[in-house]
């Protein structure tokens, strides 16, 4: 018992001491660095070719938010797409969920290599794909699944890329934020747990009713995407 004395009274002495000016300032330095080291190690790199107005934030979704997007795409079958993929959890579930491929598109490296790890810790290595690629640049053609968590800002953009390259069958999946000019064809949970689906070609007749100028379905579109590309 007497060898413990010691640590036992710098413990007390540290529970009661009080922590000064000096002591909060270095504190809220050390925070500060350490926050500044995630944001140039981990979060920066992503973003330094990405036009501000196209910069996301990572937001890791939550168990909820994961489990709405999942329940939307019950009944759909073949492979899945994941827009702005992150630590790669949508992708990871996905594949659990029968999905083939499941693959996971992130343009920051760091985030890239953590989806990676998970998946490779979840035993699912070689089972789902984690690229790193600009959304903007990713071909669509050929996908009938698709999930997004995506800024505002970033899916106004978005659906005119997946009306130009999506067929009629595709289902897009919005989790967090819904598309802001899109009508949902289902819609699950509540508050920031909410996840909207959105069949294609019900957003394809829309959006050719509501412009008489649109005349070439997907013409100029594509134009207009090609553009962005190129800026990108």
């Amino acid at each position: 018992m007497d060898d413990d004395m010691p640590d036992e009274v710098c413990l007390a002495e540290l529970k009661t001491r009080h922590v000064g000016g000096w002591g909060l300032a270095q504190i809220a330095a050390g925070t500060g660095l350490a926050v500044y080291a995630v944001w140039v190690g981990i979060l920066q790199p992503g973003f330094r070719r990405v036009p501000l107005k196209l910069q996301v934030p990572y937001i890791p979704a939550s168990k909820a938010q994961v489990d709405n997007v999942m329940k939307l795409l019950r009944g759909q079958k073949g492979g899945l797409v994941d827009l702005g993929s992150g630590d790669g959890r949508i992708v990871l579930e996905a594949s659990r969920q029968g999905f083939t491929p499941a693959v996971g598109y992130e343009l920051n490296p760091w985030l890239v290599r953590l989806a990676r790890f998970h998946a490779w810790r979840a035993g699912l290595h070689g089972k789902v794909l984690y690229r790193r690629e600009d959304l903007w640049k990713v071909d669509l053609t050929e996908c009938k699944n698709i999930t997004v968590f995506l800024a505002p800002s970033v899916l106004s953009l978005l659906q005119d890329k997946l009306l130009a390259e999506l067929h009629d069958d595709a289902l897009v999946v919005a989790g967090r934020f819904p598309f802001p000019d899109w009508k949902p064809c289902r819609i699950e949970g509540q508050g920031v747990d909410r996840a909207w689906a959105y069949n294609m070609q019900a957003q394809r007749k829309h959006r050719f009713r509501n412009n008489d100028n649109l005349t070439i379905p997907n013409g100029d579109l594509k134009n207009e995407l090609s553009k962005l590309k190129k800026s990108s």
